[in-house]
């Protein structure tokens, strides 16, 4: 497969959003994520209500393309999940990349779905889930 079939326009817009959701300092949960196979980073902060829904979010990104396409489509659907939500996408989104299950149910995922061919790029599909999961073990 060639980089134009996973570096698609839409993914190349996602990256864009990311500036939607800065990492500020008042984000009280915070966590960083590292993939082992491309050693992309991410930064994450999140705040949440009394029930553990998220309310905010930021993000910061040091990943290709698909890294942040995957944080742009995470960080979009996030608010007012809860950490029992976020846990059971997160194990979706892990058995999708594993070949062990359907694209994961989560809205704009199918914009990323051509990373599933390129194992190279699941860490950085999975950072901001990671980030996140970690983060909200703090709350």
């Amino acid at each position: 497969m060639s980089a134009t079939v996973l570096y698609t326009p839409d993914v190349l817009a996602l990256t864009i959003e990311l500036a939607r959701y800065p990492l500020t300092e008042d984000l009280p949960l915070r966590a960083e994520a590292r993939s082992r196979s491309c050693g992309s980073t991410m930064a994450l902060g999140l705040a949440v209500d009394d029930g553990g829904a998220i309310t905010r979010i930021g993000l910061r990104s040091h990943a290709c393309a698909i890294g942040q396409a995957s944080a742009a489509i995470f960080a979009g659907n996030a608010l007012g999940a809860s950490k029992d939500g976020l846990a059971a996408a997160h194990a979706s989104v892990k058995a999708w990349l594993a070949g062990e299950g359907g694209l994961p149910q989560w809205p704009g995922f199918d914009k990323i779905s051509p990373a599933r061919d390129y194992p190279a790029r699941h860490g950085a599909v999975l950072l901001p889930w990671e980030a996140a999961m970690q983060a909200l073990s703090h709350s």
